[in-house]
């Protein structure tokens, strides 16, 4: 069964920021917006900016993994390797601060996957992934 696109809303304290960020920088085209929300098509999913004015939050919550600390919450999407190399270049090109550097989880492993959090400029974490077999997305 393919996979269906999945929608998530998600507080920005400035929209012009969130379309320079999503647009430009991770590269999004922009669908519907107003006043209060935007639209992006993130890899073929529907993602929303909402306008919350003071929604910055500095106090995330951590999550030990492999020696990190993961933000939660995050979201993210699991791209080709290729797609998410090409992603990681262009961020590090853009001088984006990574949480955690993009780097490989369990190679030589099943479940091998590369992965890379950063955020955006209202503070919401983002994880992009990709997995060296993407039929061992869900492996043990």
């Amino acid at each position: 069964m393919p996979l269906t696109p999945f929608h998530i809303a998600f507080p920005v304290d400035d929209l012009e920021a969130a379309r320079r960020f999503y647009g430009t920088t991770l590269g999004c085209l922009e669908g519907r917006s107003s006043a209060q929300w935007i639209d992006f098509n993130l890899f073929g999913h529907q993602i929303v900016a909402h306008l919350k004015p003071g929604s910055r939050s500095g106090s995330n919550h951590h999550n030990p993994v492999d020696g990190h600390d993961v933000p939660v919450p995050h979201f993210g999407v699991i791209l080709a390797m290729d797609q998410w190399q090409a992603l990681a270049d262009r961020l590090r090109e853009a001088g984006i601060h990574f949480i955690i550097e993009p780097y490989v989880r369990f190679r030589g492993e099943v479940g091998e996957q590369a992965t890379m959090f950063f955020l955006d400029p209202a503070g919401n974490a983002l994880d992009f992934k990709a997995f060296a077999d993407i039929n061992q997305l869900f492996a043990k």
